[in-house]
Protein backbone atom coordinates (compact mmCIF):
# COMPACT_ATOMS: atom_id res chain seq x y z
CA UNK A 1 0.00 0.00 0.00
CA UNK A 2 1.23 3.44 -0.79
CA UNK A 3 2.51 4.83 2.57
CA UNK A 4 1.15 8.27 1.89
CA UNK A 5 -2.49 6.76 1.36
CA UNK A 6 -1.71 4.32 4.68
CA UNK A 7 -0.57 7.58 6.69
CA UNK A 8 -3.75 9.51 5.87
CA UNK A 9 -5.84 6.71 6.71
CA UNK A 10 -4.28 6.22 10.07
CA UNK A 11 -4.21 10.19 10.13
CA UNK A 12 -7.83 10.04 10.10
CA UNK A 13 -9.35 6.78 12.16
CA UNK A 14 -7.16 8.99 14.76
CA UNK A 15 -8.86 12.38 14.17
CA UNK A 16 -12.19 10.59 14.52
CA UNK A 17 -11.25 8.73 17.92
CA UNK A 18 -10.13 12.36 19.19
CA UNK A 19 -13.27 14.47 18.24
CA UNK A 20 -15.03 11.11 20.01
CA UNK A 21 -13.11 11.72 23.27
CA UNK A 22 -13.01 15.11 23.64
CA UNK A 23 -16.36 15.19 22.41
CA UNK A 24 -17.38 12.91 25.18
CA UNK A 25 -15.09 14.88 27.67
CA UNK A 26 -16.67 18.19 26.69
CA UNK A 27 -20.11 16.77 27.49
CA UNK A 28 -19.13 15.55 31.55
CA UNK A 29 -17.13 18.72 32.39
CA UNK A 30 -19.93 20.76 31.40
CA UNK A 31 -22.49 18.68 33.16
CA UNK A 32 -20.23 19.13 36.20
CA UNK A 33 -21.59 22.38 38.28
CA UNK A 34 -17.90 25.03 38.47
CA UNK A 35 -16.58 23.52 35.24
CA UNK A 36 -14.80 25.69 32.50
CA UNK A 37 -17.59 25.81 29.82
CA UNK A 38 -15.99 23.94 26.96
CA UNK A 39 -18.44 23.68 23.35
CA UNK A 40 -20.39 25.46 20.58
CA UNK A 41 -23.65 24.61 19.86
CA UNK A 42 -24.82 21.37 21.75
CA UNK A 43 -28.14 21.09 19.57
CA UNK A 44 -29.67 21.96 16.09
CA UNK A 45 -30.70 25.17 16.33
CA UNK A 46 -34.41 24.29 16.54
CA UNK A 47 -33.52 21.67 19.77
CA UNK A 48 -33.88 24.54 22.62
CA UNK A 49 -36.00 23.38 25.08
CA UNK A 50 -37.81 20.27 26.47
CA UNK A 51 -40.99 19.97 28.96
CA UNK A 52 -40.62 17.36 31.64
CA UNK A 53 -42.75 16.35 33.89
CA UNK A 54 -42.58 16.29 37.65
CA UNK A 55 -44.59 14.26 40.04
CA UNK A 56 -43.41 14.51 43.94
CA UNK A 57 -45.41 14.68 47.44
CA UNK A 58 -45.88 18.83 48.11
CA UNK A 59 -48.48 18.27 50.07
CA UNK A 60 -49.37 15.25 52.61
CA UNK A 61 -47.19 13.69 55.53
CA UNK A 62 -44.15 12.96 52.67
CA UNK A 63 -43.80 16.48 51.40
CA UNK A 64 -41.69 17.76 53.85
CA UNK A 65 -38.94 15.01 54.46
CA UNK A 66 -39.27 13.54 50.59
CA UNK A 67 -41.02 15.85 48.08
CA UNK A 68 -40.06 19.42 49.05
CA UNK A 69 -36.33 18.60 49.21
CA UNK A 70 -36.83 16.47 45.63
CA UNK A 71 -38.46 19.79 44.49
CA UNK A 72 -35.64 21.91 45.38
CA UNK A 73 -32.76 20.04 43.91
CA UNK A 74 -34.77 19.56 41.00
CA UNK A 75 -35.22 23.48 40.70
CA UNK A 76 -31.49 24.31 41.48
CA UNK A 77 -30.17 21.50 38.67
CA UNK A 78 -32.46 23.44 35.88
CA UNK A 79 -31.42 27.02 36.88
CA UNK A 80 -27.71 25.43 36.53
CA UNK A 81 -28.78 23.86 33.27
CA UNK A 82 -30.56 26.15 31.55
CA UNK A 83 -27.93 29.16 32.33
CA UNK A 84 -25.35 26.71 30.57
CA UNK A 85 -26.59 25.18 27.63
CA UNK A 86 -30.62 23.83 28.04
CA UNK A 87 -33.80 24.98 28.76
CA UNK A 88 -35.82 22.34 30.95
CA UNK A 89 -39.79 23.25 31.73
CA UNK A 90 -41.05 21.50 34.46
CA UNK A 91 -44.94 20.61 34.39
CA UNK A 92 -45.54 19.59 37.82
CA UNK A 93 -48.10 17.50 39.28
CA UNK A 94 -48.30 17.15 43.29
CA UNK A 95 -48.49 13.31 44.26
CA UNK A 96 -50.15 14.52 47.77
CA UNK A 97 -48.33 11.83 49.47
CA UNK A 98 -50.44 8.72 48.58
CA UNK A 99 -50.62 5.84 46.12
CA UNK A 100 -53.56 7.42 44.38
CA UNK A 101 -52.35 10.86 44.31
CA UNK A 102 -49.24 9.17 42.82
CA UNK A 103 -50.86 7.51 40.27
CA UNK A 104 -53.54 10.18 39.18
CA UNK A 105 -49.95 12.96 38.90
CA UNK A 106 -48.13 9.88 36.56
CA UNK A 107 -51.40 9.82 34.66
CA UNK A 108 -51.80 12.94 34.28
CA UNK A 109 -48.46 13.77 32.77
CA UNK A 110 -48.46 11.32 30.79
CA UNK A 111 -51.70 12.88 29.23
CA UNK A 112 -50.17 15.91 28.82
CA UNK A 113 -47.43 14.16 26.52
CA UNK A 114 -44.73 14.48 28.48
CA UNK A 115 -41.72 12.36 27.24
CA UNK A 116 -40.30 12.10 30.88
CA UNK A 117 -41.56 12.40 34.58
CA UNK A 118 -39.30 12.80 37.53
CA UNK A 119 -40.89 12.25 41.34
CA UNK A 120 -42.76 9.44 42.87
CA UNK A 121 -40.01 8.82 45.38
CA UNK A 122 -42.24 6.34 48.17
CA UNK A 123 -41.19 2.97 46.91
CA UNK A 124 -45.31 1.45 47.53
CA UNK A 125 -46.42 4.58 45.58
CA UNK A 126 -44.06 4.24 42.36
CA UNK A 127 -45.08 0.32 42.21
CA UNK A 128 -48.20 1.57 40.81
CA UNK A 129 -47.64 4.44 39.24
CA UNK A 130 -44.83 3.48 36.95
CA UNK A 131 -46.39 1.07 35.33
CA UNK A 132 -48.73 3.71 33.62
CA UNK A 133 -45.82 5.76 32.21
CA UNK A 134 -44.22 2.30 30.95
CA UNK A 135 -47.16 1.18 29.01
CA UNK A 136 -47.72 4.58 26.89
CA UNK A 137 -43.96 4.83 26.12
CA UNK A 138 -43.12 7.68 29.19
CA UNK A 139 -39.92 7.49 30.89
CA UNK A 140 -40.27 7.09 35.00
CA UNK A 141 -37.59 8.21 36.65
CA UNK A 142 -37.39 8.47 40.47
CA UNK A 143 -34.79 9.65 42.29
CA UNK A 144 -35.57 7.90 45.22
CA UNK A 145 -37.85 4.77 44.97
CA UNK A 146 -34.98 1.98 46.07
CA UNK A 147 -37.25 -1.33 46.85
CA UNK A 148 -35.18 -4.06 45.13
CA UNK A 149 -36.61 -4.87 41.62
CA UNK A 150 -38.82 -2.14 40.61
CA UNK A 151 -37.05 -1.22 37.65
CA UNK A 152 -37.86 -4.27 36.16
CA UNK A 153 -41.33 -3.20 35.66
CA UNK A 154 -39.66 -2.22 32.28
CA UNK A 155 -37.38 -0.23 29.87
CA UNK A 156 -38.92 3.22 30.60
CA UNK A 157 -38.36 2.60 34.22
CA UNK A 158 -35.25 4.12 35.91
CA UNK A 159 -34.05 5.17 39.58
CA UNK A 160 -31.42 7.05 40.92
CA UNK A 161 -31.38 5.57 44.80
CA UNK A 162 -29.06 2.01 45.26
CA UNK A 163 -31.69 -0.50 45.10
CA UNK A 164 -32.24 -1.77 48.88
CA UNK A 165 -29.87 -5.15 47.32
CA UNK A 166 -27.12 -3.12 46.58
CA UNK A 167 -27.28 -0.43 49.28
CA UNK A 168 -27.99 -2.70 52.11
CA UNK A 169 -25.75 -5.79 52.20
CA UNK A 170 -22.33 -3.32 51.53
CA UNK A 171 -23.47 -1.59 55.24
CA UNK A 172 -24.46 -4.36 56.83
CA UNK A 173 -20.91 -6.04 55.96
CA UNK A 174 -19.01 -2.65 56.83
CA UNK A 175 -20.68 -2.32 60.40
CA UNK A 176 -20.21 -5.79 61.22
CA UNK A 177 -16.39 -6.02 60.39
CA UNK A 178 -16.17 -2.80 62.57
CA UNK A 179 -18.49 -3.29 65.46
CA UNK A 180 -18.55 -7.51 65.34
CA UNK A 181 -21.64 -7.94 66.72
CA UNK A 182 -22.98 -11.69 66.43
CA UNK A 183 -26.56 -10.66 67.81
CA UNK A 184 -29.02 -8.18 66.08
CA UNK A 185 -32.37 -7.22 66.05
CA UNK A 186 -34.79 -6.49 62.75
CA UNK A 187 -37.62 -4.05 63.16
CA UNK A 188 -39.79 -2.82 59.76
CA UNK A 189 -42.97 -1.77 58.21
CA UNK A 190 -44.40 -4.92 56.74
CA UNK A 191 -47.13 -2.30 55.06
CA UNK A 192 -44.59 -0.45 53.45
CA UNK A 193 -42.71 -1.79 50.03
CA UNK A 194 -39.62 -0.22 50.95
CA UNK A 195 -39.30 -1.40 53.90
CA UNK A 196 -39.99 -5.08 53.41
CA UNK A 197 -37.24 -4.84 50.73
CA UNK A 198 -34.87 -2.87 52.84
CA UNK A 199 -35.76 -5.53 56.20
CA UNK A 200 -35.36 -9.15 53.48
CA UNK A 201 -31.84 -7.69 52.24
CA UNK A 202 -30.82 -6.36 55.78
CA UNK A 203 -31.66 -10.50 57.15
CA UNK A 204 -30.21 -12.07 54.04
CA UNK A 205 -26.63 -10.10 54.45
CA UNK A 206 -26.97 -10.86 58.49
CA UNK A 207 -27.41 -14.55 57.91
CA UNK A 208 -24.24 -14.89 54.96
CA UNK A 209 -22.43 -13.13 57.91
CA UNK A 210 -23.67 -15.50 60.83
CA UNK A 211 -24.99 -13.10 62.64
CA UNK A 212 -27.96 -14.30 64.71
CA UNK A 213 -31.10 -12.63 64.51
CA UNK A 214 -32.74 -12.95 67.92
CA UNK A 215 -35.83 -10.47 67.34
CA UNK A 216 -37.84 -9.70 64.11
CA UNK A 217 -40.49 -7.15 65.28
CA UNK A 218 -43.05 -5.49 63.02
CA UNK A 219 -45.49 -2.96 62.65
CA UNK A 220 -47.62 -0.46 60.06
CA UNK A 221 -47.47 2.44 58.23
CA UNK A 222 -49.29 4.94 60.36
CA UNK A 223 -48.29 3.50 63.86
CA UNK A 224 -47.63 5.74 66.44
CA UNK A 225 -47.00 3.41 69.54
CA UNK A 226 -43.80 0.98 69.07
CA UNK A 227 -43.36 0.24 72.97
CA UNK A 228 -44.26 -3.46 73.33
CA UNK A 229 -41.75 -4.27 70.04
CA UNK A 230 -38.82 -2.34 71.55
CA UNK A 231 -39.48 -3.73 75.14
CA UNK A 232 -39.11 -7.19 73.80
CA UNK A 233 -36.32 -6.08 71.47
CA UNK A 234 -34.53 -4.39 75.28
CA UNK A 235 -35.04 -7.47 76.98
CA UNK A 236 -33.52 -9.96 74.56
CA UNK A 237 -30.54 -7.83 74.50
CA UNK A 238 -29.52 -7.62 70.67
CA UNK A 239 -26.12 -6.15 70.00
CA UNK A 240 -27.11 -3.91 66.74
CA UNK A 241 -30.94 -2.94 65.82
CA UNK A 242 -31.53 -2.75 62.08
CA UNK A 243 -35.10 -0.42 61.44
CA UNK A 244 -36.15 -0.25 58.21
CA UNK A 245 -38.99 2.51 58.02
CA UNK A 246 -39.93 5.75 56.39
CA UNK A 247 -39.54 9.30 58.09
CA UNK A 248 -42.97 9.74 60.56
CA UNK A 249 -42.17 5.66 61.89
CA UNK A 250 -38.71 6.02 62.04
CA UNK A 251 -38.49 9.20 64.05
CA UNK A 252 -40.74 7.67 66.58
CA UNK A 253 -38.70 4.26 66.55
CA UNK A 254 -35.27 5.91 67.55
CA UNK A 255 -37.35 8.53 70.18
CA UNK A 256 -39.03 5.49 72.01
CA UNK A 257 -36.10 3.19 71.22
CA UNK A 258 -33.59 5.09 73.71
CA UNK A 259 -36.85 6.05 75.98
CA UNK A 260 -37.78 2.43 76.70
CA UNK A 261 -33.90 1.34 77.82
CA UNK A 262 -32.43 -0.02 74.56
CA UNK A 263 -28.68 1.40 75.47
CA UNK A 264 -26.57 3.58 73.55
CA UNK A 265 -24.00 0.93 73.15
CA UNK A 266 -26.50 -0.84 71.01
CA UNK A 267 -26.85 1.05 67.60
CA UNK A 268 -29.61 1.04 65.48
CA UNK A 269 -28.34 0.82 61.83
CA UNK A 270 -30.70 2.81 59.40
CA UNK A 271 -30.85 2.86 55.75
CA UNK A 272 -31.48 6.20 54.26
CA UNK A 273 -30.98 8.10 57.36
CA UNK A 274 -30.49 12.06 56.45
CA UNK A 275 -29.65 15.27 57.94
CA UNK A 276 -33.85 15.92 58.70
CA UNK A 277 -34.37 13.09 60.49
CA UNK A 278 -31.44 13.01 62.56
CA UNK A 279 -32.22 16.72 64.07
CA UNK A 280 -35.68 15.81 64.75
CA UNK A 281 -35.10 12.80 66.46
CA UNK A 282 -32.48 15.02 68.68
CA UNK A 283 -30.21 13.51 71.17
CA UNK A 284 -32.23 9.80 70.45
CA UNK A 285 -30.43 9.99 67.32
CA UNK A 286 -26.61 10.15 68.77
CA UNK A 287 -25.26 6.88 67.72
CA UNK A 288 -27.46 5.67 65.14
CA UNK A 289 -25.80 4.64 61.92
CA UNK A 290 -26.96 5.46 58.35
CA UNK A 291 -26.53 3.85 55.33
CA UNK A 292 -26.77 6.54 52.45
CA UNK A 293 -26.28 7.38 49.02
CA UNK A 294 -24.80 10.65 49.59
CA UNK A 295 -22.74 13.12 52.18
CA UNK A 296 -22.00 16.17 52.40
CA UNK A 297 -18.79 15.81 52.73
CA UNK A 298 -18.26 13.24 49.52
CA UNK A 299 -15.02 14.42 47.51
CA UNK A 300 -17.23 13.67 44.15
CA UNK A 301 -17.35 15.76 40.99
CA UNK A 302 -19.24 19.19 41.67
CA UNK A 303 -20.53 18.16 45.22
CA UNK A 304 -18.85 20.99 47.02
CA UNK A 305 -20.22 23.61 44.47
CA UNK A 306 -23.84 21.98 45.08
CA UNK A 307 -23.50 22.35 48.39
CA UNK A 308 -22.91 25.50 48.49
CA UNK A 309 -25.32 26.74 45.46
CA UNK A 310 -27.97 24.53 48.12
CA UNK A 311 -26.94 26.61 51.16
CA UNK A 312 -26.94 30.02 48.86
CA UNK A 313 -30.88 29.41 47.86
CA UNK A 314 -32.14 27.87 50.10
CA UNK A 315 -30.43 28.75 53.57
CA UNK A 316 -30.04 25.07 54.94
CA UNK A 317 -27.90 22.75 54.21
CA UNK A 318 -29.06 20.03 51.18
CA UNK A 319 -31.07 17.39 52.23
CA UNK A 320 -30.00 13.58 50.52
CA UNK A 321 -33.40 13.77 48.95
CA UNK A 322 -32.07 17.00 47.14
CA UNK A 323 -28.74 15.37 46.40
CA UNK A 324 -30.43 12.31 44.55
CA UNK A 325 -33.06 14.89 42.85
CA UNK A 326 -30.06 17.05 41.30
CA UNK A 327 -28.48 14.16 40.37
CA UNK A 328 -31.35 12.82 38.36
CA UNK A 329 -31.84 15.84 36.26
CA UNK A 330 -28.40 15.90 35.07
CA UNK A 331 -28.39 12.58 34.32
CA UNK A 332 -31.68 12.89 32.05
CA UNK A 333 -30.33 15.88 30.65
CA UNK A 334 -26.81 13.93 29.55
CA UNK A 335 -28.94 11.58 27.67
CA UNK A 336 -31.01 14.27 26.39
CA UNK A 337 -28.31 15.68 24.45
CA UNK A 338 -26.40 12.93 23.41
CA UNK A 339 -30.18 11.71 22.19
CA UNK A 340 -30.40 15.17 20.46
CA UNK A 341 -33.96 14.03 20.63
CA UNK A 342 -36.93 15.00 22.61
CA UNK A 343 -38.95 11.34 21.98
CA UNK A 344 -38.96 8.92 25.12
CA UNK A 345 -37.71 6.29 23.18
CA UNK A 346 -34.60 7.90 21.94
CA UNK A 347 -33.94 9.39 25.58
CA UNK A 348 -34.54 6.03 26.80
CA UNK A 349 -32.19 4.16 24.57
CA UNK A 350 -29.39 6.31 25.07
CA UNK A 351 -30.34 6.46 29.07
CA UNK A 352 -30.03 3.15 29.78
CA UNK A 353 -26.35 3.33 27.99
CA UNK A 354 -25.30 5.64 30.57
CA UNK A 355 -22.00 4.46 32.18
CA UNK A 356 -19.23 6.05 34.70
CA UNK A 357 -21.52 9.92 34.55
CA UNK A 358 -19.52 12.29 36.74
CA UNK A 359 -22.57 13.18 39.05
CA UNK A 360 -22.40 14.56 43.16
CA UNK A 361 -23.14 11.31 43.83
CA UNK A 362 -20.13 9.74 42.12
CA UNK A 363 -19.50 7.98 39.02
CA UNK A 364 -23.02 6.97 37.73
CA UNK A 365 -23.87 3.92 36.14
CA UNK A 366 -27.24 2.09 34.91
CA UNK A 367 -26.85 -2.21 35.08
CA UNK A 368 -28.98 -3.74 32.24
CA UNK A 369 -31.96 -3.84 34.43
CA UNK A 370 -32.10 -0.03 35.01
CA UNK A 371 -30.66 -0.09 38.31
CA UNK A 372 -28.13 2.65 39.61
CA UNK A 373 -24.41 1.58 40.43
CA UNK A 374 -22.47 3.76 42.20
CA UNK A 375 -20.56 3.91 45.41
CA UNK A 376 -22.61 3.55 48.72
CA UNK A 377 -21.91 6.00 52.24
CA UNK A 378 -21.95 4.58 55.42
CA UNK A 379 -22.51 7.35 57.78
CA UNK A 380 -22.96 7.94 62.18
CA UNK A 381 -24.35 10.29 64.14
CA UNK A 382 -21.77 12.29 66.17
CA UNK A 383 -22.71 15.32 68.19
CA UNK A 384 -25.66 15.80 66.84
CA UNK A 385 -24.49 15.22 63.12
CA UNK A 386 -23.81 12.70 60.19
CA UNK A 387 -20.25 12.01 59.85
CA UNK A 388 -18.29 9.53 57.96
CA UNK A 389 -18.26 6.23 59.90
CA UNK A 390 -15.37 4.53 57.96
Amino acid sequence: MNITKRLTQVFTVALIVLTVVFSGCERADRMIPGAPVRYGTPFPPDFVEITIGIAVALTGEYAEPYGLPMQRGLDLAREELKAEFMKIIFVAVDAQSTVEGGVAAVQQLVDQGVPAIVGIGISTHFKDAAPIAQENGVIAFSPLSSAAGLSSIGEYVFRTGLATNLLNPRGVRVTHEKLGYTKAAVIYDAADTYSTSSNEEITKALAGLGVEIIAVETFETGDSDFSAQLTNIRDLAPEAVFLSALTPEMLQILIQGRASGIPETVHFIVPDLGRDQVQQAGAAAEGTIGLANWSKTSQTPGNAAFVANYQAKYGIDPEPWAAQAYATLYILADAIESAESTDAAAIRDVLAQTQDFPTILGNFSFDPNGEAMYDPVVLIVKDGALQAFE
